[in-house]
């Protein structure tokens, strides 16, 4: 081998290496991603479920209110 073709294995190789190291660190940040989504939507189907109840309670109390008579 020859300088040259070395130098161009080894920056071909350091390259590589980032590569790899650039899409482990993307693979991670995506499983992390998913994680806060599914945690966020767990969460809103919870906040949703606590609003249809106050919202069918509400309806409830506003039912016995008596009509006013004009």
């Amino acid at each position: 081998y020859s300088a040259r073709m070395e130098a161009e294995l080894k920056a071909l190789e350091d390259k590589l290496a980032q590569f790899v190291e650039i899409n482990q660190r993307l693979r991670d940040d995506t499983q992390r991603l998913r994680q806060e989504l599914a945690s966020t939507l767990h969460r809103s189907k919870q906040l949703e479920e606590k609003i249809f109840t106050a919202s069918n309670r509400l309806e409830q109390i506003v039912k016995q209110i008596p009509a006013e008579e004009t």
